[in-house]
């Protein structure tokens, strides 16, 4: 074992002691390592489709609603829609990806290529395998840099409707983060609509540093906004600015209903999705884990 893991450290540019073998006064003009694609191309095929979709109906869904309660709104949005389109989605879970995945409608979600974080979920080959087969999941730098970024692109101009996080990771307690651009670049540098997605209660069904939601199917919620189509001429920031907000709405909809998340919107009095300001981080993730209830004045409809 002693050996194998020299080996291990060796191999991945460290000593015996674990230190870096370049000096840092030489970092600067080392040659940077070529950034490694795990290939994906063979989990769009027609084969690869047929098993995902198997998988799917047969055991990701399945599962999924069978240990979480989940509860589908704005479905009515996507009547019509046609791809490629970016699907923007909160990250709070590893649960979040089969809740959209499985309520979506099955002609948008077979052409549905999932980024997924490329240090991650393709770190390991086994891994990388299952995240491309099960849910066509493609590798994504959590900074946007890199050949994967044009991977997203690549996808979108081939017709391939994209369901991307653009927190960057996982809530850390359950509240979101800022949303960054790269959604919005795709969107704007290609004519496509954006769609928000505001997921809660998959903290409190399987937060961090869980493998498998906690007992008693907690209640979850998945609602789809209106498409967001890029004006002629209108800038990355301008249409994030517009993205924002709307996934925002969605988020305290859960709270205050449909209504009063619409005037709060309207007034410009919506409070992101961020917590309770100034709160201690023990009552921030208290907060995001309370089980949902079934508040706010919003119709329910079970799936």
């Amino acid at each position: 074992m002693a050996v194998s893991k020299e080996l291990r450290l060796l191999v991945g540019g460290r000593d015996w002691r674990g230190r870096a073998r370049t000096p840092r006064t030489a970092e600067g003009w080392e040659k940077p390592v070529e950034q490694r694609v795990f290939p994906t191309a063979w989990a769009r095929t027609q084969t690869a489709g047929l098993v995902r979709s198997a998988v799917r109906h047969g055991l990701l869904k399945p599962t999924t609603w069978a240990v979480t309660a989940p509860v589908v709104e704005g479905l009515d949005h996507l009547d019509g829609l046609k791809g490629p389109v970016v699907f923007v989605a909160n990250h709070a879970s590893h649960v979040d990806t089969p809740l959209i995945l499985g309520s979506l409608p099955h002609r948008l979600a077979r052409r549905v290529a999932v980024g997924a974080a490329a240090d991650y979920f393709f770190d390991a080959r086994w891994r990388a395998v299952l995240t491309a087969l099960v849910i066509n999941g493609f590798p994504v730098e959590r900074n946007g840099t890199g050949r994967r970024a044009v991977l997203a692109r690549e996808l979108a101009e081939d017709g391939w409707s994209l369901l991307l996080f653009p927190e960057g990771t996982r809530s850390q307690d359950g509240w979101m983060n800022p949303i960054r651009l790269g959604s919005a670049y795709l969107c704007c540098e290609l004519g496509i609509p954006a769609v928000p997605i505001a997921i809660r209660g998959s903290f409190a069904a399987m937060p961090r540093g869980r493998s498998w939601p906690v007992p008693g199917r907690p209640r979850v919620s998945v609602r789809y906004g209106r498409p967001l189509v890029p004006d002629e001429g209108e800038s990355v920031r301008d249409f994030n600015s517009r993205l924002a907000p709307a996934l925002a709405r969605l988020w305290n909809e859960e709270d205050v209903g449909w209504y009063r998340s619409l005037r709060a919107d309207s007034r410009t009095a919506l409070s992101g999705p961020t917590g309770p300001a100034g709160a201690a981080p023990w009552r921030r993730v208290w907060e995001a884990g309370r089980p949902l209830s079934g508040g706010g004045d919003a119709p329910r409809t079970w799936r």
